[in-house]
């Protein structure tokens, strides 16, 4: 009876026409990546399980938009073994998800449950770890020929120009996962998804080229890290927001995509940071 009123607020609350527009939603390359990295946690791929990074990965990917994320944050906090199990904190990211357009968030309902009211439990300055402990080598050893290839001319070419490998390897991790053909909804493009204006100052005229997308990151990175004294918070802050924006907050913008964004390529990095900003 309480699963049917609810079904009846859903549509009452425009829930099935929702549905209708997520059928043609489509999830940035950066929200796939930590969606795809989140289920590598969740499921143990390549390293041991870590409910609690396969959690905070998908917080991010939840905190940038992501229907799925909420989703999968719903889904994993409604099913967790008994001591990370927390059904009305599910709930409430179940509801976000459903009015996202999720129908398989409602599997995971349970209205008689209610719902936790949602406080920082998703937001970048959450202290949850979230890439601490991630092994970027065992992470990359379950990924494909592709992409392991594509991993392998980062760091072949990083010495090359001046930079870290470990760098460049979290930003193209955090940007797209290693996708040499991801395109943003904003047309960035490629691996290191360079936006039409970065690719004409970097001369990269090829940009789904893996090789030719790869130097023309490693040529602004090696321009931002001068700019930014090699502070690598400050290179990723200006790679995800422009350098300007890093100039005129003095430091790592207040957006949380940008906040987020910094955690995670410094956590790959392996250099974890928790941002209170």
């Amino acid at each position: 009876m309480i699963r049917n009123l609810f079904l009846i607020l859903l549509l009452a609350t425009g829930f099935f026409s929702s549905l209708a527009r997520a059928e043609s939603f489509q999830e940035a390359p950066r929200v796939l990546a930590a969606l795809e990295q989140g289920r590598a946690a969740e499921e143990g791929k390549g390293f041991g399980k870590n409910l609690a990074q396969a959690i905070a990965l998908y917080c991010d990917a939840a905190t940038m938009g992501s229907p799925e994320g909420f989703y999968r944050l719903g889904r994993l906090l409604a099913t967790a073994p008994t001591g990370q199990r927390n059904q009305r904190l599910a709930n409430a990211y179940l509801a976000l998800a459903i009015s996202l357009g999720s129908q398989d968030a409602l599997k995971y309902y349970d209205p008689a449950q209610g719902n936790a009211e949602l406080g920082n439990e998703c937001s970048p300055s959450a202290e949850a770890g979230q890439t601490q402990g991630f092994n970027v080598d065992a992470y990359l050893a379950r990924q494909s020929p592709t992409k392991q290839e594509i991993a392998r001319l980062i760091r072949k070419l990083a010495p090359l120009y001046n930079v870290d490998p470990r760098l460049v390897l979290a930003i193209a991790m955090t940007e797209s996962n290693l996708n040499a053909s991801a395109v943003s909804p904003k047309n960035a493009q490629g691996v290191m998804q360079l936006i039409p204006a970065t690719q004409e100052r970097f001369g990269v005229t090829r940009p789904f080229d893996a090789e030719q997308n790869i130097k023309g990151a490693m040529a602004y990175l090696r321009w931002l890290e001068k700019r930014f004294a090699g502070d690598w918070r400050l290179v990723a802050a200006a790679y995800n927001a422009g350098e300007g924006s890093v100039d005129r907050y003095g430091g790592i913008p207040p957006y949380a995509e940008t906040q987020l964004y910094v955690r995670r390529v410094m956590g790959f990095a392996g250099s974890p940071v928790k941002l209170r900003i």
